[in-house]
């Protein structure tokens, strides 16, 4: 159900005006059931939404990750949004989804137990003790060679899915309406950003590297070796070291 005023939905009291208020920004659409956000913020992309446009929904029908994965999303289970952006840099889109990843991993910091840091899995999956905390999907529509707009989707646990046994949650009691409005702003500041991931980001992202040094399965066999600055993995195999930039990242069953 989009939001249309025929249904008053609201998040921890808060209607999509207030929302949109707290976050800063232009326009939030409250959804009960969608296909997904992301299909959701690309239809207001083509009716003229503004850049800042933030969907969020109850429920997924077919919410996804990469390469179409399903992604569990069920009432009161997480927060389900997408960012609608207009403004961004062509230069920095290969490595937006880690950009993002980096935005967001110290805001769920500080949702999840006290001295617990979240790990960033390359290259779109935030981590709590190896298992699946959040994860960030990107998707650019473009009309020839001029890129029209960006979404931005994030799907973040707060009640570990029964169907997802390696999924983690943040700290009981976290307020939806809290989490969006401290990722919001993060979220639009990497979007911004141009060119390739800066030195102090990969520090950043080594600091929270949840496969540094670990044996890998996919998307090569070897040991991850952290990645280069245009976002690839890098991984030792007995040969060589790689970069890759396309797969999914795998560990092998025994740990390094």
């Amino acid at each position: 159900m989009r939001d249309d005023g025929a249904v008053h939905l609201m998040i921890d009291g808060l209607d999509a005006i207030a929302l949109a208020t707290l976050a800063g920004v232009p326009r939030v659409a409250l959804c009960d059931l969608v296909s997904s956000t992301m299909d959701e913020a690309n239809d207001l992309a083509e009716q003229d939404a503004p850049s800042g446009t933030v969907v969020i929904a109850e429920r997924q029908s077919d919410g996804r990750g990469r390469f179409g994965r399903r992604w569990s999303s069920e009432p009161g289970m997480g927060l389900w949004m997408t960012l609608l952006e207009r403004e961004v840099e062509p230069s920095g889109l290969d490595v937006l989804s880690l950009r993002v990843g980096l935005a967001i991993a110290p805001v769920l910091d500080r949702f999840v137990d006290a001295g617990v840091q979240v790990s960033i899995k390359w290259p779109n999956d935030l981590l709590v003790n190896r298992r699946k905390l959040a994860g960030v999907l990107i998707e650019a529509r473009w009309r020839e060679s001029t890129l029209e707009w960006v979404t931005i989707g994030i799907g973040v646990n707060l009640i570990v899915p029964l169907d997802q046994p390696a999924a983690t949650a943040l700290v009981e009691g976290t307020r939806r309406s809290d989490l969006f409005r401290a990722i919001v702003a993060p979220v639009r500041a990497a979007c911004a950003a141009s060119g390739q991931l800066t030195q102090a980001e990969l520090l950043e992202f080594s600091a929270r590297d949840a496969a540094s040094n670990q044996l890998l399965a996919e998307p090569t066999v070897g040991r991850a070796r952290g990645i280069t600055s245009t976002g690839a993995l890098l991984v030792e195999t007995s040969m060589e070291t790689v970069q890759c930039r396309r797969g999914s990242l795998v560990f092998a069953s025994e740990d390094a």
